[in-house]
């Protein structure tokens, strides 16, 4: 009898995939304006309103409001990426991890993305009394609008 070369088993290859998708999870981080992150990750550590959150892709379920900080990103290759955030809330549901915030930077070096948080976030900090300084004009005007049109009466 001649002796049967042995077949892979397309059944352990089918758990090798299925563990190897539980070794990941997908980090999407969006703001109002736009998803400013989007990949499949080994590794996070956010910023939490107590201190750091470390979560792996076999953490349990749930969700956690985020302090303005920095996000450390872990990809397939250990290499770290960070993201600035500027407070939000963490939803993990299976390996869907979700973060929404009002602002997020993405940078590969801290350094770099030093730099550019200050120039991004101070621009829209500088917008944002524009806009207060505006507003306030406007509800001052109406206001005077309203006081003269008593005074008609």
């Amino acid at each position: 009898m001649s002796e049967a070369t042995p077949r892979p088993d397309s059944g352990s290859a089918s758990a090798a995939r299925e563990a190897e998708r539980r070794d990941r999870m997908r980090l999407v981080v969006l703001t109002p304006m736009a998803t400013v992150f989007d990949a499949t990750v080994r590794q996070i550590m956010a910023p939490a309103m107590d201190g750091q959150l470390g979560m792996l892709p076999r953490h349990i379920d749930f969700t956690a409001p985020l302090a303005a900080g920095i996000l450390t990103i872990v990809d397939d290759k250990s290499d770290e990426t960070f993201a600035a955030l500027d407070g939000g809330v963490l939803l993990k549901v299976e390996g869907l991890v979700r973060i929404a915030t009002r602002r997020a930077v993405v940078g590969g070096e801290l350094a770099r993305l030093r730099t550019t948080v200050r120039q991004e976030f101070l621009a829209l900090g500088e917008r944002e009394r524009e806009i207060r300084s505006a507003t306030a004009r406007l509800e001052a005007g109406m206001v005077r609008r309203f006081i003269e049109i008593s005074d008609a009466r």
